[in-house]
């Protein structure tokens, strides 16, 4: 069983940065691809950014792509999403999820077998 427990989010001005931690205990997740998605009220939950097992690999939403920075650590057991030029419209609650071992990590949360409880990011204009 492992659990997620993420953190960083808050309010900030559009234009400035964040960076959400999500720190993983219970198991290690350094085998096992790693990713952030977003959920806004009356939206699904959606693809923000992935990385691979060994970090090697990182993929983004064309939403995100320039803008935020999906890494790992995993001698802490923890990933993180750093996020610059924040918009109003990346306001959501942004959850991490542990998807399959020794993978690049998918697009899809049906990919993630474990989630944390989430972290509220919004940003004003």
């Amino acid at each position: 069983q492992v659990q997620l427990v993420e953190s960083g989010g808050g309010l900030v001005q559009a234009g400035g940065s964040l960076r959400l931690s999500c720190a993983a205990s219970g198991r290690t997740v350094s085998r096992y691809a790693m990713a952030w998605f977003r959920q806004a009220p009356g939206k699904e939950r959606e693809f923000v950014a992935a990385i691979s097992w060994n970090g090697g690999s990182t993929s983004y939403a064309d939403s995100v792509k320039g803008r935020f920075t999906i890494f790992r650590d995993n001698g802490k057991n923890t990933v993180y999403l750093q996020m610059n030029s924040l918009k109003p419209e990346d306001t959501a609650v942004y959850y991490c999820g542990v998807g399959r071992q020794f993978s690049y990590g998918g697009r899809s949360p049906a990919e993630y077998g474990y989630w944390g409880q989430g972290t509220q990011v919004t940003v004003s204009s």
